[in-house]
């Protein structure tokens, strides 16, 4: 199945409440004939369009094929929370790398959200600050806290903020959570147009930018002879391509295929609650849970809640996700059910196996950086950034995100979806049970 269009119509974004309130950007053209660049990007969300824009600010000549458009997939559609450190924990970061790469990684994950801040002021994308980490059980609460030591202690942030019940519903006014974290250096924003940002930014540095172009081949090249990246209208001659299509890549690549599972995610956006929205969030900061399966919401500027949550086991979206994901809303907030839902919508993102982004080079002149598994705002720029940085030769950021491990799914690209449905499936009841 073609992701690109198994959800979607033909270069149009989704009828999302992002979509309806998006900044205008003028189209970019297809691609037409055969053009020559430095760089061919393939993918126009934030880790293509950040490596667009570093590269054509470094004087580069790099062309970005879309698809559709330019924030059309993740970039554009998810909850626009921009949290802090890596997907994994320090504690698992830890484990996974040993100490001092897990300060390491831990130091860029912050450069992300640096990155991202910056950008979005570049782009007048307003930033409202504080992310809840909303925590189920008196265990999940103590590990908040032993967390937040943890941070202060060896890494020098002291940005969060444990919280106990009442600490929590000081801020989220929901009965069901025993506590949590509010980490004051986290940020939410509109996700599409800090995405529009970008593609303007890129295009006024001398990007060439190309909606309505999807890749259909990579033929990769060699010192002596260019890369040829084809759509159906015409092809690119490069020296190096760059990867960026996350869950979007589909068959281009099947070593990263086989890493880099894409998986659906659902969001609803309710009608302006007024005065009612200080029973949801207060102090204008942002909140997700410890479900396997996510829930994450947000106010917007004029005081909708956006919802994300819910959990399907196949690539299509549901025929009603505004019921998919009204469940799981009125299961934290049941004095909303009287609440009319306005805009639902789907995407596709990303996973790995180990929840950490996948950075690889799946040919001598090839870069690819996908998998951000739901912590993907912050660190997809800085993907894109890492990505231009190594193809100028400063690989060193790069080249410590692709030594992580990163084992492929079992069954490879091929049978992959069928053990992730029976996955899915099973932390979808623990997370019904409450385990």
């Amino acid at each position: 199945m073609n992701l690109l269009h198994a959800n979607d119509r033909q270069g149009q974004y989704p009828d999302s409440w992002y979509a309806a309130t998006r900044r205008p950007l003028d189209p970019f053209p297809p691609l037409r004939g055969e053009v020559r660049a430095d760089v061919c990007v393939i993918g126009g969300g934030y880790t293509g369009l950040s490596a667009a824009l570093h590269l054509a600010r470094a004087g580069r000549h790099v062309t970005l094929l879309e698809a559709h458009r330019v924030g059309f997939g993740a970039s554009g559609r998810n909850g626009g929370q921009l949290g802090s450190g890596q997907r994994l924990e320090v504690d698992e970061l830890e484990k996974l790398a040993g100490k001092t790469r897990a300060h390491a990684l831990w130091d860029m994950a912050e450069e992300a959200k640096a990155l991202t801040l910056a950008l979005a002021r570049d782009a007048g994308v307003s930033v409202r600050r504080g992310i809840a980490h909303c925590a189920r059980t008196p265990a999940e609460v103590a590990h908040a806290a032993a967390n937040a030591e943890r941070l202060d202690r060896d890494y020098g942030y002291d940005q969060i903020e444990p919280l106990d019940r009442e600490g929590l519903r000081a801020h989220v006014p929901a009965e069901i959570y025993a506590g949590g974290d509010l980490d004051h250096g986290g940020a939410h924003l509109h996700p599409l147009n800090l995405a529009l940002g970008i593609a303007a930014a890129a295009r006024d540095a001398g990007a060439d930018l190309r909606e309505g172009s999807e890749v259909h081949h990579i033929t990769h090249g060699s010192a002596s002879r260019p890369s040829v990246v084809q759509t159906a209208t015409g092809r690119v001659l490069c020296d190096q391509v760059i990867l960026a299509g996350n869950g979007y890549l589909g068959g281009l690549d099947g070593r990263v295929a086989a890493r880099v599972m894409p998986i659906n995610n659902y969001i609803i956006a309710t009608e302006p609650l007024g005065e009612r929205a200080q029973e949801v969030l207060r102090g204008g900061i942002g909140a997700h849970d410890t479900r396997f399966v996510v829930n994450y919401w947000r106010l917007s500027d004029d005081d909708r809640l956006l919802f994300g949550g819910g959990e399907t086991v196949t690539y299509r979206f549901p025929t009603d996700i505004k019921a998919l994901v009204r469940t799981p809303m009125l299961r934290i907030y049941p004095q909303l059910h009287d609440v009319a839902i306005t805009h639902a919508w789907g995407g596709t993102l990303a996973i790995t196996m180990s929840r950490m982004p996948y950075f690889a080079r799946p040919a001598p002149n090839c870069l690819s950086a996908s998998g951000f598994s739901g912590h993907g705002v912050a660190l997809a720029n800085l993907a894109g950034k890492l990505m231009a940085q190594a193809v100028m030769g400063q690989s060193e950021g790069f080249d410590t995100m692709a030594a992580l491990p990163a084992r492929p799914f079992p069954g490879g690209a091929t049978l992959r979806w069928p053990l992730l449905v029976a996955g899915m499936s099973w932390f979808g009841l623990r997370d019904r049970l409450g385990v």
